[in-house]
């Protein structure tokens, strides 16, 4: 067992690395762990891990690492006489490579939702027309060869 810091959307909170592999690992959080599919941040003796949490059950939670995970440092990291993890310690920035905008993922969802929603009124006002066309273009035939033009 591993003691590090764990950062989610609900703020920071200890926790304990239970298992860890190159891709990822299995925590224990005295506080309830993120949702499935919520990004975390794991701090351990000065190292980042950040992750996807892919399973829940209780405190436990399984994380896959989005970059390859250095497992002999963190193992000698661990081996550390005094390891003091405190959250003012910690720096308050976005450590992941690409941070994620809820908001603009919002509006970009709402963006394409309304170019489907458009096209799709746009085929039936085609179709629409089209049926229209073929209704009247019979009567209007026979009106056109009665007046001879």
């Amino acid at each position: 067992m591993l003691r590090a810091r764990m950062r989610a959307t609900s703020g920071w909170s200890d926790a304990c690395i239970l298992n860890i592999s190159s891709h990822g690992m299995m925590i224990n959080a005295p506080v309830a762990c993120a949702a499935k599919g919520s990004i975390i941040e794991l701090w351990h003796g000065g190292r980042v891990i950040v992750g996807t949490v892919v399973w829940r059950k209780g405190t436990r939670a399984g994380l896959r690492a989005e970059d390859r995970i250095a497992v002999d440092e963190i193992l000698a990291i661990s081996q550390a006489p005094s390891l003091q993890l405190t959250a003012e310690s910690w720096p308050q920035v976005e450590r992941r490579k690409r941070p994620r905008d809820y908001d603009d993922s919002r509006l970009r969802s709402r963006a394409m939702e309304f170019a489907g929603v458009a096209m799709i009124a746009a085929s039936l006002a085609v179709g629409a027309f089209m049926t229209v066309e073929q209704a009247f273009a019979a009567p209007i035939h026979y009106v056109r060869a009665t007046l001879g033009h």
